[in-house]
């Protein structure tokens, strides 16, 4: 810790460029007239402005070397080009005008380019577009992005699968750093509030070439919410309320830019009763969240940095399922039952640049400090035989207060990880862009409870790599190699090391005008968990008892992916493919045994494999711009060697939506759409699982911003499962009891920019 001290100390000491600005005009290429408000960005250096009355912009105080400048704004193409800083000319930029969505800069790959100029296919989609729809949390919210699914407990827990491949193969990244939060269990959820995020970012596939470990099926990459523009402060208040729960949420934030320093501030609060179904409300999903983000930046002409502090604490409850439906408690209260889990989760990230002539190094720094407790009732793990389970339900309420009281945590884990991603940006040689860097992490697991699932541990992580991206003039290409290292140490008893190389490659091309096309072939790999390893209890939220096995070996994965793309300014059309092979997958199972009145259940290998893709088309037909017809199918399928399903596959689905846009005078960005999604039946059922029904859902929503007090106000409602369909998703870890998914669904929301 010492040594990246220094380092940081040693970047904050940096020469003092001349003063460097770019400025221009941006017009409608087909009228000429002036665009106003578009936004003008450069992601390297994270500063922007806006264009005026008249299409004229100035950014000032830039580092001499090379930059990506994006313009964008609704209704036209989202425009890049690189400039070279001092830059003396004044822009002359003319935007086209599309009804095709604006694109951002993708951040999760290493070179920062827009979707459409980028190797790897990376599914981006705007947090305002997710929330619109009426998604409760963030990992609902995911559940709508091509290929990303959400393995739940109830509404309050959820987290990522990405074509099949959940938990510790799905790697989550926020703030610029690794979130580490116990995601080992199933029913341990993302951790994050949507409020103060941007946008979202999904890699699906081997990603260890850029992340390591963990990222063996791909990852989620959370962007924060950006500083406001230089010489500029905004606020804003939001609000929703969720019928079936009776639930609200609400978020303030404020920011501040000058040319040098920038911060930002927000609170957000979510509450919410047990969910309800047709027939009940399932006991004990109930759930409350608190969470707080901080940043502030500083930037000088050779070198930019920024801190950012989030913390969130939640009480989850967790759903027991003997008598839901048939006896359990029905109520609208909001503090959770017995069991619950109470999460604080404090992550601490700092993002530092320094500019060279031609070339900068990135720092990222981050600290996470998850503390987990568990809480059950008293009774739950005596050794003798209790027949009062109708005493336990008359006494719930005394035991809610003995939760926040006097109960100890039967369960109290502390996880401490620091990590670091340090990469250069070598010179560019022509058409060559090289990225060499070192990752690591030092994670500490410690427990405090009475009763332990994991023992106490140390991990450590480095790695290793390089990228280069090659622009020729008909095709762009990516090539990357990268050696990894993780060690477990438990006590001085148990020392393991796993070491791995990967490498991927990738190219694409447009193969006809309207027509790209993108190949990609990665390998990854993921070290066995400290669970898979040396487990040895009753794990409460998944009513098992877990036993490790210390003789697995690391997960090694490659991975076939094809893209092909059709877009013209009215038309787009996607097919992606991919075909994943897994050498010695890790799975739990049974092994007949009873200990504490649960099952027995041992971690196995075998090997394995995954195939499927997403489809999509997208019309917007002229001269009826504003209106917009999609259609997205989604497929995966799973099987061992011997011809085995794997479990927790999401069933194919089938979404098709129409939605409608409008910027009227007196319905200004207004939007409303009908959306009815289709899951199919899933019968490739993994060993003890049970098949799961068709059921389709429909969803609708409006949106509109007015203008209140000359400042805006976004105003939407959104209702899903309209027709209160009763189903059960397939990978709702509640799906075995015959417990339904969420009922009808209606939500109503304001945003106030102050």
């Amino acid at each position: 810790m010492k040594l990246l001290f220094k380092i940081l100390l040693l970047l904050a000491i940096t020469p003092i460029y001349s003063q460097n600005s770019i400025h221009g005009v941006i017009t409608d290429s087909n009228t000429k007239a002036p665009i106003v408000y578009a936004n003008i960005y450069i992601p390297a250096v994270e500063k922007g402005t806006m264009s005026h009355e008249k299409g004229d912009f100035t950014i000032d105080n830039l580092p001499p070397g090379k930059y990506e400048v994006l313009f964008s704004i609704i209704g036209y193409q989202t425009k890049s080009i690189t400039i070279k800083i001092p830059f003396e000319e004044h822009l002359h930029l003319s935007l086209s005008p599309s009804f095709i969505e604006m694109k951002d800069i993708i951040i999760s790959t290493p070179f920062h380019k827009l979707q459409r100029d980028n190797v790897m296919k990376v599914e981006q989609e705007n947090i305002k577009n997710l929330k619109a729809g009426g998604a409760v949390t963030l990992a609902e919210g995911i559940a709508n992005i091509p290929g990303v699914e959400s393995l739940t407990t109830g509404l309050g827990i959820g987290k990522p699968v990405i074509r099949g491949l959940s938990s510790n193969r799905v790697l989550v990244y926020a703030q610029g750093v690794r979130l580490e939060n116990q995601q080992f269990g199933a029913e341990h959820g993302l951790g994050i509030n949507d409020a103060g995020v941007e946008s979202i970012e999904v890699i699906k596939g081997p990603a260890s070439l850029l992340y390591g470990s963990d990222a063996l099926g791909g990852v989620l990459y959370v962007n924060p919410e950006r500083f406001s523009q230089s010489n500029s402060t905004t606020g804003d208040v939001a609000a929703n309320y969720f019928s079936n729960t009776e639930g609200v949420t609400t978020s303030a934030g404020v920011k501040s830019s000058t040319e040098t320093f920038k911060f930002l501030f927000r609170g957000s609060t979510a509450s919410h009763s047990d969910y309800k179904t047709d027939a009940y409300r399932v006991t004990n999903t109930r759930f409350n969240e608190q969470d707080f983000k901080a940043g502030i930046g500083y930037q000088n002409k050779g070198f930019t940095t920024e801190f950012r502090y989030n913390v969130n604490v939640s009480d989850l409850g967790i759903p027991i399922t003997t008598g839901i439906g048939q006896g359990g408690e029905q109520s609208k209260n909001r503090t959770p039952l017995l069991p619950f889990q109470n999460i604080t989760n404090h992550v601490l990230s700092s993002k530092s640049t320094i500019f060279f002539n031609k070339s900068r190094l990135d720092i990222n720094l981050g600290y996470i400090y998850n503390d987990r407790k568990e809480f059950e009732t008293p009774h739950d793990h005596d050794d003798h035989d209790h027949d009062d389970h109708h005493d336990h339900e008359e006494h719930e309420e005394e035991h809610e207060h003995e939760a926040y009281g006097t109960l100890d945590p039967a369960l109290h884990m502390k996880l401490k990880t620091a990590n670091y991603d340090i990469k250069y940006n070598l010179p560019k040689l022509g058409k060559l862009e090289t990225i060499f860097g070192v990752q690591g992490m030092n994670q500490i697991n410690t427990n405090y409870g009475d009763e332990q699932l994991i023992p106490n541990a140390r991990t450590n992580d480095i790695g290793i790599l390089a990228t280069s991206h090659i622009h020729f003039e008909k095709a762009d290409m990516q090539l990357g190699i990268r050696f990894d290292n993780r060690t477990i140490d438990v006590n001085s008893d148990f020392n393991k090391s796993f070491n791995s190389f990967n490498a991927a490659a990738g190219v694409k091309t447009n193969i006809a005008k309207y027509i790209t096309a993108r190949v990609n072939l990665a390998s990854g790999f993921r070290a066995p968990n400290l669970a898979e390893l040396k487990s040895y209890g009753t794990h409460e939220g998944t009513n098992r008892f877990e036993i490790g096995n210390e003789t697995l070996k690391s997960e090694q994965n490659l991975q076939a992916d094809v893209a092909l793309e059709y877009t013209n300014e009215h038309l787009e059309v996607f097919a992606n493919v991919f075909y994943n092979t897994i050498k010695n997958y890790i799975y739990l199972s049974p092994n007949g045994e009873i200990i504490k009145n649960v099952p027995v259940y041992e971690y196995f290998q075998n090997n394995a494999h995954l195939y499927g893709g997403e489809f999509g088309i997208h019309v917007h037909p002229h001269p009826m711009d504003w209106l917009h017809v999609e259609s997205n199918f989604e497929m995966v399928t799973g099987k061992q060697n011997n011809d085995d399903y794997l479990p927790l596959i999401p069933a194919h689905t089938l979404s098709n939506m129409i939605r409608v846009e409008f910027n009227k005078k007196w319905l200004e960005k207004s939007y409303a759409f009908v959306k009815l999604k289709t899951t199919f039946q899933q019968n490739k059922l993994g060993a003890f699982e049970t098949s799961t029904k068709d059921y389709s859902l429909l969803s609708a929503g409006f949106g509109s911003t007015l203008r209140l007090f000359k400042k805006d106000l976004l105003l939407s409602i959104s209702g899903n499962n309209l027709t209160n369909k009763t189903y059960v998703n397939h990978l709702s870890r509640l799906k075995s009891d015959g417990i339904f998914n969420i009922g009808r669904n209606i939500s109503i929301g304001f945003t106030y920019t102050l």
